[in-house]
Order: C-alpha cells, then sequence, then structure tokens
C-alpha cells in the first residue's frame, strides 16, 4: 500500500512508520504544524509540536530512507480543536481535546488529503488494532491494555478506519518499541512520552482559559442553592474538581466538597458531597459506530468515560434522539462534555458526547 505516516516526532510514531517500511509499504513520513508559533524545545514530557518535535521527527525519516514533509495544519487546529476546546468550557462543559484532534484533524483532514493525493491508508502511532469482523473492519483494543489507546480512537467511522493502519496494535508492552527505536538506530528511542493537553504546555488550564476568555466573578453555591463561596470564572472549574474552591463556608459534617455542576449562563459553580458525584445514568446526542452499527436499539455492553479509566458494565438504549445509558454501578465524577466510548468486549462499538447525566444521590439524600 501506499502509506502516509504520521510522524509526531516520538517514538511510537517512528516505530510504527519503521514497521510500515518494513512490510513492504511505499512510506512517506509526514509532521503536522498545529501552532503558527510552536515552541522550540518541549519542557521534559509536556507538550508536543514544537520545532524539536519536527526536527526529531525529520531525523527519524531520514534513518528510515522516506521522504518527509511538515504540512501546515495550524488554522484546521485552532478552529476544530482549540476554539472547541474555550467553546465547551464556556458552555460549562469538560472537552476532551485530543478525541476532538484524532476526529477532526488525523482522520479528518490529515486523511481527506493523504487520500487525494492517491495514498491507502494513514499510519500512526496509536496502540490500537484494527480486525476483520462478520461485519467489516472492527476497532479493537490493544495487546498491552496499559497503553490501549483505543479509547480516543471510538470518534473514528467505518469508512476511516478502512483507511486507517496501526502497526503497534499487537506489540506487548512499549519497553518492546523503545528497544525495537534503539535497534534501529532512532535517536527518539528514550524520548518522553508527551502529557497533558499539547497546546497549554505548562499544564495550567485555568490560566490559560482566564487569559483567552477573561474573568467573571461568580456564585459557588451548595445543592440546596446557599451561597458558600466565590469564584472568578465558572469555566475554570470542572466536575470532580476538589483543589482550589476556597469555600468560606464548611460543609456541616465538616467534609471536603466536590464540584457537582457548572452553570454557565448564571456563571454558578456548585458544590457537595463526594458521594454526589455518583452518577446512574448519562446520555448524549451527538454519536458515531466504528465500523458496523449494532443490530439492536438495546444492547448490553461496557461503557468507559476516561481514557484510563475502568469499563464499566452497562446498558445501552439507541434511539434518534441519541443514546442513553445505564451502568450497573454508579460512574464516579462524570462531567458533559466527555466522552462516553461503548465496548463489546475488546471491540469498540462507538462513542457518543455525554449531553446529561442523573446523579445516583438525590438532592436532600
Amino acid at each position: 500500500m501506499r502509506i502516509l505516516a504520521a510522524m509526531s516526532g516520538g517514538v511510537d510514531s517512528a516505530v510504527a512508520a519503521a514497521r510500515a517500511v518494513e512490510a513492504g509499504h511505499d512510506v512517506v513520513g509526514v509532521h503536522l504544524a498545529l501552532s503558527r508559533a510552536g515552541g522550540t524545545l518541549r519542557t521534559g514530557s509536556r507538550g508536543c509540536c514544537t520545532i524539536e518535535d519536527a526536527l526529531d521527527a525529520r531525523r527519524a525519516a531520514d534513518m528510515l530512507g522516506i521522504p518527509f514533509y511538515v504540512w501546515d495544519f495550524s488554522e484546521r487546529f485552532r478552529d476544530d480543536v482549540i476554539q472547541d476546546f474555550i467553546s465547551e468550557y464556556q458552555a460549562g462543559r469538560t472537552p476532551n481535546p485530543c478525541m476532538r484532534c484524532n476526529e477532526k484533524i488525523k482522520f479528518a483532514a490529515l486523511l481527506e488529503r493523504a487520500i487525494e493525493l492517491g495514498f491507502d491508508a494513514v499510519c500512526t502511532g496509536h496502540y490500537a488494532t484494527l480486525i476483520d469482523g462478520d461485519g467489516g473492519l472492527e476497532l479493537h483494543r490493544a495487546s498491552d491494555n496499559a497503553k490501549d489507546q483505543s479509547y480516543v480512537l471510538g470518534v473514528l467511522t467505518a469508512e476511516q478506519l478502512a483507511h486507517t493502519y496501526f502497526p503497534l496494535g499487537t506489540t506487548p508492552s512499549k519497553a518492546i518499541v523503545r528497544a525495537e527505536a534503539e535497534a534501529r538506530g532512532l535517536s527518539v528511542a528514550q524520548k518522553p512520552d508527551s502529557h497533558d493537553i499539547c497546546f497549554i504546555p505548562d499544564g495550567d488550564t485555568r490560566g490559560w482559559l482566564a487569559e483567552k476568555v477573561g474573568t467573571a466573578t461568580g456564585e459557588i453555591v451548595d445543592r440546596s442553592g446557599d451561597v458558600v463561596g466565590s469564584h472568578e470564572g465558572a469555566h475554570a472549574f470542572t466536575v470532580g474538581q476538589r483543589r482550589g474552591l476556597k469555600l468560606g463556608v464548611p460543609a456541616a459534617d465538616g467534609k471536603p466538597r466536590f464540584v457537582l455542576e457548572v452553570r454557565p449562563i448564571s456563571n454558578t459553580v456548585v458544590v457537595g458531597p463526594k458521594e454526589a458525584l455518583a452518577i446512574a445514568e448519562i446520555a448524549g446526542a451527538r454519536f458515531s459506530w466504528a465500523g458496523a452499527a449494532p443490530t439492536a436499539s438495546s444492547f448490553d455492553c461496557h461503557v468507559q468515560i476516561r481514557a484510563h479509566a475502568e469499563p464499566v458494565a452497562a446498558h445501552a438504549e439507541v434511539s434518534d434522539v441519541g443514546v442513553r445509558v445505564v451502568p450497573e454501578v454508579p460512574l464516579d465524577g462524570v462531567a458533559p462534555g466527555q466522552t462516553a466510548v461503548l465496548y463489546v468486549g475488546t471491540r469498540v462499538l462507538g462513542q457518543f458526547t455525554i449531553d446529561t447525566t442523573v446523579s445516583a444521590v438525590p438532592v436532600g439524600a
């Protein structure tokens, strides 16, 4: 096949490209410039898409003897990922920018251009596997559960899966990938993995949002509506947050309180006891299937609400208005805006963006 290898400058994408070459494919490497003012250097494991990353990707491509290009996707990234992130927080939701980047950039904008240029597939260093099933190509978890990235790939459609290539999915461990990179002479063999949000490399999400959308004083209230504190912008809070609340009124039982809800219209943050974070039901209208859609409108599955969360057994119902999921045991600290990925065994069935949640602990209980 003609393969376009997306090379981030990290060890995973470099080894994925190397394996594609070794498998006999016609491979071209490409690095995505996602910022017009990218930093020169990374700070340890923070950030990505720096000039250093682009140079690391180029060096890897040179070692592999493949053509290499840098494509400017900064405008698409700004519009589809960064602006979406800001808008979601302003709406009182907790977005996942990695999901949006996979959906809108790596497997939409990049894949579209790759197909236009005659490539058969885009190769990435994601840890996930593709299996030919009875209903067509299926997305499954990686062999190494600790590195599995199928959750952040749950937004891919059947058409996109047909043009993707994940060479690392069956690798038993990340240590094997690093050892392979070392043996191939790739300089990124021991390069740290990137963490946190790539466009907020210092990790200060609250400060970054305040700079982008400004501050506005509002109230922090308990579940009964009593004012217990104030804040300088509801957008800076996420469901499940405990630190940084600076509450002026202690809880009656003396226990710590957590953010239960963010109300952007009134610029209000609702706090309460940890047990009130338990969620008995989630639902969302924006959903997609990773391969063949389920044949039944009601089915048992497992639901995962974060990239490294444990999947929870659940029952799902699909209708014209969206997807509703009832877990067998309450989910912890779910926020609107998060992505719920549905699994049947190791297979990714599909995903939806959580719009509404139902607490397992009614007010006053």
